[in-house]
C-alpha cells in the first residue's frame, strides 16, 4: 500500500508564533497597571524563551521590581503586518501571557532583564484564534526566512522584472480567482510557499503556492520559483 503524500504545504501555527516573535521589531505590554509600546526591547533564544531587556530608570523597570513577589503578570501581543501595502494587512496576531520576572543573569547595570514565564500562547488569522500549546512552541523553529522575508516580498512587488514573476506564478491559481482581479500582489513568503492576494473592486482573496520541496534558506528561493514558472508555463489559462 503506497504511503500518503503529507508534505507540509505551510507552516504550523507553532512555527507561525515563532516567526512572529523573533521577526518582530516591537510588541506590547499590558500589565496590571500600565500599558507599554516597546520597540527593539525584546529577544528570542532557541528554545522560544523571550526576555524583555527595559532600560534600568523606566516605568516598566520600576514595576517589575516593585511586583509582588517578583512576579508581574503581563500580556504581551505581537501583531504580523504584511511588508506589501495591500488590503487588511495584518495577516496574524500572537498573544503570550505568562509572568515577567528578572533574569538570573544581568548583563548590564543600566538594563533590567525581565524573562517571560509563559502560561499560554496564541495566535489568531483569518479572525480565527487558537492556542497553542507552550511545549510545541518551545520546540518549533522560527522560519529560515522570517528576517529576510520583508525584503523579498518588497523587491518582488516594486521590481518591474519581478511584476512578470508573481503575475506568472498567479497563472497556478484558478482562473475563476483571477477573473475580475485588480491587482495580485505578494502577501507572504516562508520556506514552504509563497502566498499572493487577488484585490478585486471589494474584498479580497489569497491563493497559496506550495513549493515543489521546502527551502532551507533565501539562497534556495529562486529554483523554486523558476520550477513554478515552469509548471505555470504549462497552464491553460491566463490572467486577463
Amino acid at each position: 500500500m503506497a504511503l500518503a503524500d503529507v508534505r507540509a504545504t505551510g507552516p504550523t501555527n507553532a512555527e507561525r508564533i515563532r516567526s512572529v516573535m523573533s521577526a518582530s521589531t516591537s510588541l506590547s505590554l499590558t500589565t496590571g497597571g500600565n500599558c507599554y509600546d516597546l520597540i527593539a526591547m525584546h529577544t528570542v533564544d532557541e528554545q522560544g524563551r523571550l526576555r524583555l531587556h527595559a532600560p534600568a530608570d523606566s516605568p516598566l523597570a520600576a514595576e517589575a521590581v516593585c511586583a509582588p513577589r517578583g512576579l508581574l503578570a503581563g500580556l504581551l501581543q505581537f501583531t504580523d503586518i504584511a511588508p506589501v501595502a495591500v488590503r487588511d494587512r495584518i495577516r496574524a496576531r500572537v498573544t503570550l501571557s505568562g509572568r515577567l520576572t528578572p533574569a538570573d543573569v544581568q548583563s548590564a547595570p543600566d538594563v533590567l532583564v525581565l524573562r517571560l514565564e509563559a502560561v499560554r500562547a496564541t495566535i489568531e488569522r483569518d479572525g480565527l484564534a487558537e492556542d497553542v500549546r507552550l511545549d510545541e512552541v518551545g520546540l518549533a523553529r522560527t522560519d529560515p526566512l522570517a528576517a529576510e522575508e520583508a525584503g523579498m516580498l518588497n523587491h518582488l512587488d516594486r521590481d518591474h522584472h519581478h511584476h512578470d514573476v508573481v503575475a506568472g506564478l498567479s497563472r497556478l491559481a484558478d482562473a475563476r480567482v483571477l477573473r475580475d482581479a485588480r491587482h495580485v500582489r505578494p502577501l507572504a513568503l516562508d520556506r514552504y510557499g509563497i502566498t499572493l492576494r487577488c484585490e478585486y473592486a471589494r474584498g479580497h482573496h489569497d491563493i497559496r503556492i506550495p513549493f515543489p520541496v521546502p527551502v532551507r534558506d533565501a539562497a534556495g528561493i529562486g529554483a523554486q520559483i523558476d520550477r513554478l514558472l515552469s509548471q505555470a508555463h504549462g497552464c491553460p489559462h491566463r490572467r486577463p
